[in-house]
């Protein structure tokens, strides 16, 4: 992404998605403790309390039904299959009851998924639900991620976006105006874009046998979750599933602004404005691991629909 590098912009800049980001959360957060107060569903009516009810009413009619009862009796005793197979029925029929109770809490407990898009936009394709661990991806299926996150539609409208900012606030004057300057921004963006993403999602973690997917923890206090996604830059899980050193993320960016090094002008070819662009690519993901992590929340309890 390109970003103007003089008089400290890209710093004011970062603050104040951070800020941004803050207030979407805390907004989140409220709503969390809203929804907390809700009662759950009530409880079904207690069936062996309509079961004593019908019995007892049967035993009101059997002053009048003396030979049927006493042939009920005589025709039980004659079949204990018959009998254990009544008991086994109440004893099924109590049983379902009390699995469909665990199954309701246990949905009710199970944090919402990841999306694919979030907004129907913004790709999201390396989250991972919580509580779901599948096996480390392949180097082919980390080349696909990387692709498709470099390649996707919103990939090219996100680039646009930026680059008109980049070209309106004269970012690398060296790189012209108008038209003929926006395209110069345009394609140096989508080469930083998608460059970062082959470092950091397949060939490195190809190297380090490193698992770059964001695993969401998606339950917990606000702060937990928040640190969590957030340090997710400098650990990751490996291809045994122990935490690491993230060094495909740390590496991953920074051999990225080296090579951006070679089509950008002389301007951003000191250390300051290098590592203000650095800075800028690791905050940039720092943010996106919280947002992640915050969406379907945001989704369910704030916008109610679906994330």
């Amino acid at each position: 992404m390109l970003i103007r590098m003089q008089n400290g912009s890209a710093p004011r800049l970062l603050w104040q998605l951070f800020l941004a980001v803050v207030m979407i959360l805390a907004s989140a957060r409220f709503s969390f403790a809203q929804d907390a107060w809700l009662a759950g569903p009530a409880d079904p009516p207690d069936s062996r309390a309509a079961l004593s009810a019908s019995t007892a009413g049967q035993n009101t009619e059997g002053s009048d039904n003396a030979v049927s009862v006493a042939a009920g009796v005589e025709a039980a005793e004659l079949s204990p299959a018959g009998a254990e197979g009544q008991g086994t029925q109440a004893s099924g029929a109590q049983g379902s009851g009390d699995q469909s109770d665990t199954s309701k809490a246990s949905t009710q407990n199970t944090p919402p998924p990841q999306p694919r898009r979030i907004l129907g936009l913004m790709p999201n394709f390396r989250a991972v639900s919580a509580g779901t661990t599948p096996p480390p991806p392949t180097p082919k299926q980390a080349f696909i991620i990387a692709t498709r996150n470099s390649f996707d539609y919103s990939s090219f409208i996100f680039v646009g976006i930026t680059s008109a900012l980049a070209e309106w606030t004269g970012a690398h004057p060296q790189l012209g105006e108008g038209m003929p300057g926006y395209g110069r921004y345009y394609w140096r963006g989508l080469v930083d874009k998608t460059d970062g993403n082959y470092w950091v999602i397949f060939a490195l973690p190809s190297v380090f046998h490193q698992d770059e997917r964001y695993y969401a923890l998606g339950k917990g206090g606000f702060w937990k979750r928040g640190i969590y996604a957030s340090t997710r830059i400098l650990i990751t899980p490996n291809y045994h599933g122990h935490n690491s050193f993230n060094a495909s993320e740390i590496l991953g960016r920074a051999i990225a602004q080296g090579i951006s090094l070679s089509y950008y002008p002389s301007g951003v070819r000191t250390p300051g404005a290098l590592g203000a662009k650095y800075g800028w690519a690791i905050g940039r993901d720092v943010l996106t691991n919280v947002f992640r992590e915050f969406w379907p929340d945001i989704a369910t309890h704030v916008l109610h629909r679906h994330p």
